[in-house]
């Protein structure tokens, strides 16, 4: 390999510049919320898709192709998810903390348990605690009310999340219980029960919208749970403080935020939520300083 040829095909400060430039201006595409080191490496695996021999090159074809525009953008969205993602935090979600936000809303009488899935991607995190709830439920055997608002910026993964049409591979840690009770398996794939249908509300929501407080489908926070995992982390540290004041205004007092694994150190340096056991991304929030 020529070395002067690699040097020239990885973004410079500058390159980086001309992209955010290019995205915004050629295509109204902004993308200058996303970690540097996330947008070269994202922007290096689009150069070398296209045979593009230099990031200048490509840069070229990125400002006059607003396909490949929209190709680029997309990818610096990461969909990937599954079932129970974090056994560690699953575990705890189903035999510490949802168990004892169930109590305090019995004892204290409150309507529904509010959660939010915020990030969602293709909805296996939603529909996670969509199961435990349903096995809580029917374990007790008692009605239970609560709502689970799963929101996402991309209607195409949305759609997808709606479904509740699912490929093996994301149902590892799916026990042989809860795939008989809750999916129908058809060929290669398996599918959302009817049982689980209507638990979970999917809507349009971008994180980063400064004109809105919470999603609009939920009405107001006041979410006794939060899930906002591995979406933090693609993001500038001062857009990771936004995103992070939004769901922690979002949650009702003592109400929980889950993030994901690498995210733990971002969540505990930002301050107002306390970690609730060791080696695991859970936080409480805590009471703002007046």
């Amino acid at each position: 390999m020529n070395p002067e040829k690699s040097a020239s095909s990885r973004p410079t400060r500058s390159t980086l510049d001309e992209i955010m430039a290019v995205m915004c201006q050629a295509h109204g595409l902004d993308v200058t919320a996303y970690d540097e080191s996330f947008l070269a490496k994202s922007f290096e695996k689009r150069r070398r898709a296209t045979a593009s021999e230099t990031a200048a090159i490509y840069l070229q074809r990125l400002s006059g192709d607003p396909a490949e525009a929209k190709i680029f953008f997309r990818s610096l969205t990461i969909p990937y998810s599954e079932f129970f993602r974090d056994p560690l935090v699953f575990a705890l979600l189903e035999q510490v903390i949802l168990p004892r936000l169930l109590t305090e809303k019995e004892a204290s009488g409150r309507a529904e348990l509010r959660l939010w899935s915020a990030g969602c991607a293709t909805g296996q995190e939603a529909w996670s605690i969509a199961i435990l709830l349903d096995e809580w439920t029917t374990s007790r055997g008692k009605p239970l009310a609560y709502r689970i608002f799963a929101t996402d910026r991309s209607e195409a993964d949305l759609a997808r999340a709606r479904s509740g049409v699912y490929g093996a591979a994301t149902l590892g840690n799916v026990r042989l219980r809860q795939l008989k009770r809750y999916f129908s398996r058809q060929g290669e794939f398996y599918t959302i029960t009817a049982k689980l249908r209507g638990r979970v509300d999917f809507s349009v929501y971008d994180l980063l919208d400064r004109a809105s407080s919470s999603p609009p489908a939920s009405i107001y926070g006041d979410f006794d749970l939060v899930i906002c995992s591995n979406v933090l982390l693609y993001y500038r540290p001062q857009i990771q403080h936004f995103i992070l004041d939004k769901l922690r205004r979002n949650l009702a007092t003592g109400g929980y935020l889950v993030s994901g694994e690498a995210e733990r150190q971002i969540v505990e340096n930002a301050g107002g939520l306390g970690a609730v056991a060791p080696h695991a991304s859970i936080f409480q929030s805590t009471p703002r300083r007046r």
